[in-house]
């Protein structure tokens, strides 16, 4: 059964894509009247497939060279924007950026500590047990005075 189905879904895609070739760019119809927005959109939207059967012919191509203008070459890059998604970076972008609140307070946490422990082997004054910021404040003035004294006098 299952390879009955795998089967019917082939034989779908290859009459879909024998069907959109025949509506691809580069075809005799337009010999008459160029192509507009609308077949511009279309083009635009298939462009994919159109790609791929234009590797194996010469009659199909992926842009339509008789055409209105500025109103084929808007539908092709609005069909394109369509068919191949040029909005939907930026919501990944937001979706991935997205952190929860505890996980903001684990990385304050972690850049706390690690701040300390720059402080603490900066100072060279190793106290047992953790120090408050007010004591780490006052013991950086003194180490700063001094070094400021040692400079002047020499």
């Amino acid at each position: 059964m299952r390879r009955f189905i795998k089967l019917a879904i082939v034989a779908v895609l290859i009459v879909a894509l024998i069907t959109l070739a025949g509506c691809a760019a580069g075809s005799e119809r337009f010999m008459d009247k160029p192509a507009g927005f609308w077949m511009g959109l279309w083009h635009g939207f298939i462009i994919i497939v159109t790609f791929i059967i234009g590797l194996f012919t010469d009659t199909v191509h992926i842009y339509e060279t008789n055409n209105n203008g500025g109103w084929y070459d808007f539908g092709f890059l609005f069909g394109v924007v369509i068919s191949i998604g040029g909005g939907c970076g930026r919501h990944h972008q937001k979706k991935k950026r997205r952190i929860r609140e505890d996980d903001w307070d684990e990385i304050a946490a972690k850049v706390e500590a690690k701040v300390r422990r720059g402080i603490d082997s900066w100072l060279d004054e190793r106290d047992e047990g953790e120090r408050e910021w007010e004591d780490i404040g006052r013991k950086i003035e003194e180490k700063i005075k001094r070094e400021l004294r040692d400079w002047a006098e020499s």
